[in-house]
């Protein structure tokens, strides 16, 4: 059944665009579902998908230059559905206009025995992870695709995890045994074969040599592996194999309440700390309603920006490591220490504090917070200036990285690149500057760019980046606003503990908050920030409930690894070394 397309919610969004959807495809629009994110959202056929995302590409206004992310839903159980089409199974296409500064959401509902829809590997290569993720975890099939075979769990891996039948916790499983004929099974299937990878064993003129790089060797930062096909010493091909750090995050997203949530997100990019908490909890206030005060705005933003330098500067020391440098790193790991107790003197954590809550933040600011803050301004700019010295301007780094891995911005946008790496191909663009989130539209700073492409503009770009967070964090000193840490609507969570005491009631909602969490109200959302290694953004379902009804973590680092064989054929294994150091990520991000 056709349901109406509401262009009154969207028109002052894009006109132009939705005009040219109308014109184009309006017979062929199932439904144009509004969300609490404002974000347009239509839903089509299977048979018109291709058709509608080349328009969307090539000839729409604005252009979607970016698939920014694929994945499902498992419909089968979902209660509020009003005005969607009938189905079992979605499939969400997520695409973004850098161009335009916009967003558009694709729906493809499917039946649960015909779980098949068209590759669009044709369109923007960075589909194919993309696909394969939703094929390991939902069963889709996705008809075209070059190689569509598990990429997060184990090739062994019964089931796929996240249909809502799959159980979330193992206790709901039987006890784990490895029998000796089961665990042979599984010893087998780790065996390398070229021709699954997509490989040759030789050429006319000779045999290749495969190598497995990872997934325990150090400059893989972390438990990464990646076949390199050598011709002598230069790279024919090196495909990234991904999975060895998954922990089914986004399934403990919709088993956990939207308040006990919070501390997974932070080992989603674990060198990210409460930045990580940022989209999230601003996804779910957007679902409530609830406006955050403006301090906490302000309190968000300078903790976030202390975490981006935190993990800048252990990018910095490990790609300056994994070139060759080995003193750096000894230095950073100082400075980053420094900032880390002054995290910890506000959070009362390092690393994983868990401290953004729905509406406001853990707690006020403790006394004395402020002089901390301003020894971080005092001390870091001078350290900044000193590793340049050390690292950029070494003449080695610029030999073994100039040059290297060099992408353009076109790219970028056909393999979903964000971040630093956008950034580095010349194209100005950061979120939060083209779409402020948190208050970012009240302070100034710039957003650096190169324009190489390189390994060394990836690294350069980063260490400006640094300067910028120490003028944004010094805005947030000197113009702190008054105000409470938490916001005063009911479905905050939990409420501000000084008001537990005034009466029995309020002590009770408390509990309640913290234990079963707020009821959302059905809707869907999806928010994204400027991470410390691109977009990171969460796109969460409710279905009016205590917990998600779906949670999406689009992860940087997942698409940013995808890219590597474009980047590094015809190099040296030494020139992937440093290629994967600029990429800056951790499996963490990746696997989710």
């Amino acid at each position: 059944m056709k349901t109406a397309v509401n262009t009154s919610a969207n028109s002052e969004f894009a006109p132009n665009l939705l005009v040219g959807l109308r014109e184009e495809f309006e017979q062929r629009i199932l439904a144009w579902q509004t969300t609490s994110d404002h974000m347009p959202t239509i839903w089509v056929d299977r048979k018109d998908l291709t058709s509608i995302l080349i328009y969307l590409r090539d000839k729409a206004e604005p252009r979607f230059e970016m698939l920014f992310d694929i994945t499902a839903i498992d419909e089968r159980v979902r209660v509020h559905r009003l005005g969607q089409p009938e189905s079992e199974f979605s499939v969400v296409y997520h695409l973004m206009s850098f161009s335009g500064n916009r967003d558009f959401r694709i729906k493809v509902p499917l039946m649960d025995a015909d779980l098949n829809i068209p590759s669009i590997v044709s369109l923007w290569p960075s589909a194919n992870w993309y696909e394969r993720e939703t094929w390991d975890m939902f069963g889709i099939n996705f008809e075209g695709h070059p190689n569509l075979y598990r990429i997060v769990l184990p090739p062994t891996w019964e089931g796929h995890a996240l249909r809502k039948e799959h159980p979330a916790r193992a206790t709901e499983m039987e006890p784990f045994s490895l029998e000796d004929e089961k665990a042979e099974e599984e010893q087998n299937a780790l065996l390398f074969n070229p021709e699954e990878w997509g490989m040759k064993r030789k050429s006319e003129n000779s045999e290749f040599m495969f190598l497995n790089l990872g997934p325990n060797h150090p400059s893989v930062h972390g438990a990464f592996r990646i076949a390199v096909q050598l011709d002598g010493e230069i790279l024919v091909d090196a495909v990234p194999d991904i999975g060895y750090h998954h922990r089914g995050a986004e399934k403990m997203g919709e088993r956990q309440s939207w308040h006990t949530y919070i501390p997974y997100t932070d080992r989603i990019d674990y060198l990210g700390g409460v930045m990580n908490n940022l989209p999230y909890v601003m996804a779910v206030e957007k679902m409530a309603g609830i406006e955050v005060p403006e301090r906490v705005k302000t309190i968000r933003i300078m903790l976030a920006e202390m975490f981006r330098i935190c993990s800048h500067l252990l990018f910095y020391g490990t790609f300056a490591q994994d070139v060759g440098q080995l003193s750096p790193i000894f230095y950073m790991f100082v400075e980053r220490e420094r900032i880390f107790n002054i995290i910890e003197s506000i959070c009362g954590a390092r690393m994983h504090p868990g401290w953004f809550r729905i509406g406001g933040v853990a707690q006020d600011l403790p006394e004395g917070w402020e002089s901390r803050v301003r020894e971080l301004l005092d001390f870091m700019p001078p350290r900044i200036d000193e590793y340049d010295k050390m690292v950029l301007n070494n003449g080695i780094l610029k030999r073994r990285t100039q040059g290297v891995g060099a992408y353009s911005t076109q790219q970028a946008f056909d393999w979903g690149v964000t971040g630093a790496g956008l950034r580095a191909t010349g194209f100005e663009w950061d979120f939060r500057k083209n779409r402020p989130y948190s208050g970012y539209e009240n302070f100034e700073f710039d957003v650096p760019i190169a324009v190489n492409g390189d390994c060394y503009d990836r690294c350069a770009v980063r260490v400006e980046e640094m300067r910028q967070s120490l003028r944004i964090i010094k805005q947030c000193v000197d113009n702190m606003p008054s105000g409470h840490y938490k916001a005063d609507h009911p479905l905050t969570t939990p409420p501000r503990k000084e008001k537990t005491m005034e009466d029995i009631e309020t002590l009770i909602n408390h509990f309640l908050s913290v234990s079963w969490g707020p009821v959302i109200p059905p809707t869907e959302v999806t928010m994204a920030i400027e991470g410390t290694k691109g977009i990171n953004s969460y796109y969460l379902v409710s279905d009016g409930s205590t917990t998600s009804y779906r949670t999406r973590i689009r992860t940087p680092s997942f698409a940013h690894l995808q890219m590597i064989p474009e980047i590094s054929r015809g190099f040296m294994v030494a020139d992937l070394i440093a290629i994967i150091a600029s990429i800056d990520f951790v499996m963490a991000d990746v696997d989710r």
